[in-house]
């Protein structure tokens, strides 16, 4: 392809500073909201219910359209596409930042996942689709192990943004990253699309995603306080499983399916797919308890609270690439089985946090080990999903492995801190049982994907051999690249192709 870029150049690094800066605006919002929750609900005068909507609202538009959005990028254009979500993104973020209230600001964090639907796959797309072959793994591995670190900085981020302008500046924020996003790319990034694309989009698949999903997640959040005998969750739970069979059934014999049926056909794409449900389901709800229970029950700043598990940054940042480089000579299945039991034990020894916490004995042992956790099995990660996939099915892939991680997450949301008692607690002591409850839940949760990996995976899987071969410098002359010294930058976006 004529138009193909190269990492080492300008475009080059234009390309991937765009899909890093998007990808990034919708990782650092998911997490700086965890950290701003307490202040909106105080300040909105908000339930703990209606605080989770402020995140499940975000994710269930997010993890219910992101296939479609997959879709559209690989049938109309990718960067076209890419562009119109950014921008959606950007303007939904400034309806979030005004909100008088706080159904307003549910409403609008609805459009906002709307926004990430569509710029989050075609932000890994593009580059699978745009750069020459040498250069797609060690562009994804860089787009992944930068965007991994923003989500990883978002509780800082949050905590200052709280504490000084406030919270609505947690999504005021969006406005000039988007801006910069959309520079980058009418200025560098070439169009690309699926040449095999025929037949009309499948739209009765993507209602019924929508449907089903929506639905299960309402019924989940709410059965908590209605109780799960009641007439409207039962409904919602009838009419949840009645979309997501119809849902399964179309994929399988429609015509031109959302997702195709072929993709679950490779073992490593299926098993990676299933433990990103359990990880991501914990980490999903993680970041969200330790947040809140240092500040409504600890009494700390959002600040503080968002540098809390800032070990967890530095770890990514450190490790990362030998993690990477590792799973490269060994396969991922060694780390996929290690790295979920170093998060869930992580996550257990993050349950001394209480109401006269102190970081150094309360949280940094378990900041440190789950970072470690995470550093471990978030590498291979991405790069087995993507590299299991054919290459015309690539933005549907990253929906499918987006969508998998979000609709853990927002499941997980829902349900654990209902589970936990969380939602009903009153005062340090409660929520500080509540949130130990919950932090036992999802440590169980990550661990599990431990043996998912260890029997599902086979020892010959390997990360795809362009993986190997990068430039050693994004900001010079491209050098000769030697697999031995200069292994390919990590997949570490915490999104699961991020997030």
């Amino acid at each position: 392809m004529a138009d193909e870029l190269v990492l080492g150049s300008a475009r080059g690094r234009m390309a991937l500073i765009a899909t890093v800066a998007a990808s990034a605006m919708a990782s650092l919002d998911a997490t700086v909201v965890n950290v701003a929750l307490p202040h909106i609900g105080k300040d909105l005068n908000a339930t703990v219910s209606q605080l989770q909507w402020v995140l499940t609202g975000y994710l269930v538009s997010l993890a219910s359209l992101i296939l479609l959005g997959g879709a559209l990028g690989d049938r109309f254009g990718r960067r076209k596409v890419f562009l119109i979500g950014v921008v959606w993104f950007a303007a939904a973020s400034v309806l979030c930042g005004a909100a008088p209230d706080i159904g307003m600001l549910i409403a609008a964090r609805v459009l906002e996942g709307v926004g990430g639907a569509l710029l989050t796959p075609g932000s890994l797309a593009i580059l699978q689709a745009s750069f020459r072959q040498a250069d797609r793994a060690p562009a994804v591995g860089a787009w992944s192990g930068l965007g991994g670190v923003a989500g990883a900085i978002g509780p800082f981020v949050g905590g200052w943004l709280v504490d000084g302008p406030g919270w609505r500046w947690a999504f005021f924020i969006n406005v000039p990253v988007a801006a910069l996003a959309v520079v980058l790319t009418l200025r560098a990034v070439p169009e690309s699309r699926d040449p095999h694309a025929s037949g009309r989009l499948d739209y009765t698949g993507a209602a019924l995603a929508v449907v089903g999903l929506a639905a299960s997640t309402w019924a989940l959040t709410e059965g908590g306080t209605r109780g799960w005998t009641d007439p409207a969750v039962l409904a919602a739970a009838a009419l949840a499983a009645a979309a997501i069979g119809a849902f399964v059934w179309r994929i399988l014999h429609a015509r031109h399916p959302l997702v195709p049926p072929s993709l679950f056909k490779s073992r490593p794409f299926t098993v990676v797919n299933v433990a990103t449900v359990l990880l991501y389901g914990a980490l999903g709800v993680a970041f969200f308890l330790v947040a809140y229970e240092l500040q409504v029950a600890s009494g700390w700043s959002a600040l503080r609270a968002g540098t809390a598990l800032l070990p967890v940054t530095v770890i990514m940042l450190v490790g990362s690439r030998a993690s990477g480089a590792l799973a490269q000579r060994i396969g991922p299945r060694p780390q996929l089985t290690v790295g979920p039991l170093l998060a869930g034990a992580g996550l257990l020894l993050l349950t001394r946090v209480g109401p006269h916490t102190t970081w150094v004995t309360d949280v940094l042992p378990g900041a440190v080990v789950f970072g470690l956790g995470l550093v471990t099995f978030v590498a291979p990660l991405t790069a087995t999903v993507m590299a299991a996939a054919d290459p015309e099915h690539v933005s549907v892939a990253s929906g499918v492995n987006n969508a998998v991680a979000r609709t853990a997450s927002l499941s997980a949301l829902a349900v654990v801190p209902a589970a936990a008692g969380l939602s009903t607690a009153m005062g340090a002591d409660e929520v500080t049982t509540a949130y130990r409850t919950g932090l036992v839940i999802v440590a169980v949760l990550a661990a599990a994907a431990s043996p998912v990996a260890a029997f599902g995976l086979s020892p010959k899987v390997r990360a795809p051999r362009s993986a190997r071969v990068r430039h050693c410098a994004l900001d010079g002359p491209p050098l000769q690249p030697d697999p031995r010294r200069c292994p390919a930058p990590v997949p570490a976006g915490l999104g699961a192709s991020t997030a």
